[in-house]
């Protein structure tokens, strides 16, 4: 069963989880993007309510957010966790809401569909009041992925992930500070908000591990990638690196296709796509760099060229804000894609 409630063309939207990284950037993308909502509302936690967020010209006052504080929301956007996403979702959904979540709670959910604007906007139709917004190193991985699968299917993806610190929160951006003064000044390093030193270093290891060896955010990207593409026969193996830069996420990208496909039709193809911008002359020394890309929209391609290693495979490199189309803007997109035409 499919959602029937209308959706009016002047909503009111919910921010859940306002006070936060990934909510605050909610809020400026709605903003920026002049979303038509009648009104925005910040919701965060007890502690949080009667504080002020920034909202376009002026500030939201933070609600508490509880059961009762979604009476007249249509949409609301979630950016307050997995448990926080769970204990709300039946409250949400009775007030006649449509959840869109930025959490882990629901992506692998059946019935809840798993949405990249670019990507797989037909899957909305069948949400039942809950959509989720998937993790952001899918989100840029399968931007680029789908103008290739258009051309050719997808046998098999190797993907190394350049994780940007402020993935994990705002925390941990701080300690990526603290801890390249710390060791500039020659001072004694503070790891608390990463496993071990981030300044300076490479962790590969991102969420907890499993029983396979891989890592939860490894799992992510291979169980996601199949449920937004819908072909359960494409194999991803990834490996997710954190690195020492504040923002934005870098991946580099092996695809082998079941057909030949040549870089000039790669290239084209990423050049017509939706959310991509192609960045990509050798000559010039022209590629996507994290360090230059925060604060943007897109989803950005460099590196091109043939995988030599085998029949049919392309190489390329890719970078995006994963605060931005890797969360925030991923999901007011879905909330745009929502509206009455």
């Amino acid at each position: 069963m499919s959602w029937s409630k209308p959706m009016p063309k002047n909503p009111v939207v919910a921010v859940c989880g306002a006070t936060g990284v990934v909510g605050r950037e909610m809020l400026l993308v709605l903003a920026q993007r002049e979303f038509p909502a009648s009104r925005v509302r910040a919701l965060a936690s007890a502690r949080s309510a009667g504080t002020n967020v920034p909202f376009g010209d002026g500030e939201l006052v933070v609600e508490e957010m509880t059961p009762e504080a979604f009476e007249g929301v249509d949409i609301a956007l979630f950016a307050a966790g997995a448990d926080v996403s769970r204990a709300m979702r039946e409250a949400v959904v009775a007030a006649g809401a449509v959840m869109i979540d930025n959490s882990s709670a629901f992506r692998m959910e059946e019935g809840v569909p798993l949405v990249v604007p670019e990507v797989n906007p037909e899957h909305l139709e069948w949400h039942n009041g809950v959509i989720a917004n998937p993790n952001c190193s899918t989100i840029q991985m399968v931007v680029a992925l789908k103008p290739l699968y258009d051309i050719a299917p997808i046998k098999r993806v190797v993907v190394s992930t350049y994780q940007a610190a402020s993935g994990a929160g705002i925390a941990a951006m701080n300690e990526l500070y603290d801890q390249s003064r710390q060791f500039l000044d020659g001072e004694e390093l503070t790891v608390s908000a990463f496993a071990h030193q981030i300044a300076f270093n490479c962790i590969p290891q991102i969420d907890v591990f499993l029983e396979d060896g891989s890592t939860k955010e490894e799992w992510k990207m291979m169980v996601e990638t199949k449920k937004i593409m819908g072909d359960n026969a494409i194999e991803v193996a990834p490996t997710c690196v954190r690195v020492p830069v504040l923002r934005c996420h870098a991946e580099s990208i092996n695809v082998e296709f079941e057909l030949p496909v040549s870089v000039e039709e790669a290239r084209a193809a990423f050049e017509a796509a939706p959310g991509v911008i192609f960045l990509d002359d050798p000559q010039t020394k022209t590629y996507p760099m994290p360090g230059l890309l925060a604060g943007t929209d897109a989803t950005y391609i460099g590196r091109l060229r043939k995988d030599p290693t085998v029949e049919n495979g392309l190489a390329f490199w890719n970078v995006a804000d994963q605060i931005r189309k890797g969360a925030a803007l991923n999901a007011v997109q879905i909330a745009e894609a929502l509206l009455p035409e």
